[in-house]
């Protein structure tokens, strides 16, 4: 990779491992679902504004279907799951469960595309829920009924995503990245629109927080989703997907950082083996640049 592109690996993977800091902040304050609606209906704009700046405003055309239903599964759905969840865990466990999210793609893509599950793929799945049960049975948070169902909301969350990159793998394989990304977020903010009268915050929300909901929405949403593309045009698909591996481990230091949330061996020894689990599924470090391929969770 050029220095540019490394850069922007860099940044896009600080900026997604942020968005669990963010939604950490925000959540308590607004709820789940007005965070999440605002997170992508500001970003949805702020992409459909870019796109008339730039001149590549474009309609979704025949695939709106299509970016509706991503709009639900690959944002709306997964988003409020882990912002319900940061209601209880630490920015750094949502992240780090995140990482799970190809383990689910690969389980996926046998059960839908009939893609082959090796032993190497087998062997991964089961040192990621390894990982998985290092983090809940080690980690900070004491056992409870409402912590198992926050970790399993951000467990369901990566199973969304887990789908999302499959179907869009298998139904919009010739779609424009820019436009997939603008409607899908703001099909994502429709979707939601209809619960949101339901569950208004009470009160205004401090600056803290509206600085959150500015920074999730056009930092880690709209611009993250700019600069993935730009890695994927760039660098090729492979290689951007490396943020799969980096944007976990910058949300634990932004949480360890900014919200003094303590990191033990536990939080390293399970992200390690999730991170390991991630390698044998995906194939991770072989030559092989592959072509295509728009979708891609952002935390």
């Amino acid at each position: 990779m050029s220095p540019r592109q490394l850069s922007a690996l860099l940044v896009l993977s600080a900026l997604w491992g942020g968005s669990f800091l963010f939604m950490r902040i925000a959540a308590p304050a607004l709820g789940p679902v007005v965070l999440i609606w605002l997170r992508v209906g500001i970003a949805g704009l702020a992409l459909l504004g870019y796109g008339a700046f730039a001149g590549r405003l474009h309609r979704p055309g025949r695939l709106w279907k299509e970016y509706l239903v991503i709009g639900a599964i690959n944002s709306a759905l997964p988003f409020s799951l882990i912002a319900a969840a940061s209601l209880v865990l630490p920015a750094s466990m949502t992240a780090t469960l995140n990482a799970t999210t190809p383990l689910f793609g690969a389980a996926v893509a046998a059960v839908w595309l009939g893609e082959k599950l090796t032993v190497r793929k087998v062997l991964g799945l089961l040192l990621g829920v390894a990982g998985v049960g290092v983090l809940m049975g080690l980690g900070p948070v004491p056992w409870s009924g409402t912590t198992l169902l926050a970790a399993g909301a951000s467990l369901l969350a990566a199973v969304s995503y887990g789908f999302a990159a499959v179907y869009t793998k298998s139904r919009v394989k010739d779609g424009d990245a820019r436009v997939l990304s603008t409607y899908s977020q703001l099909f994502a903010a429709l979707l939601l629109t209809p619960l949101v009268p339901f569950v208004w915050p009470q009160g205004v929300p401090s600056g803290e927080v509206v600085v959150s909901v500015a920074a999730l929405a056009i930092l880690c949403t709209a611009v993250g989703y700019l600069l993935y593309f730009y890695l994927i045009v760039s660098a090729g698909p492979t290689r951007a997907t490396m943020v799969t591996y980096l944007a976990p481990a910058f949300g634990m230091l932004w949480g360890a950082a900014l919200l003094d949330e303590s990191l033990g061996l536990a939080n390293f020894l399970g992200f390690g083996l999730i991170l390991a689990s991630v390698g044998l599924v995906t194939g991770a470090g072989r030559p092989h640049e592959g072509r295509g391929g728009l979708g891609k969770q952002a935390g």
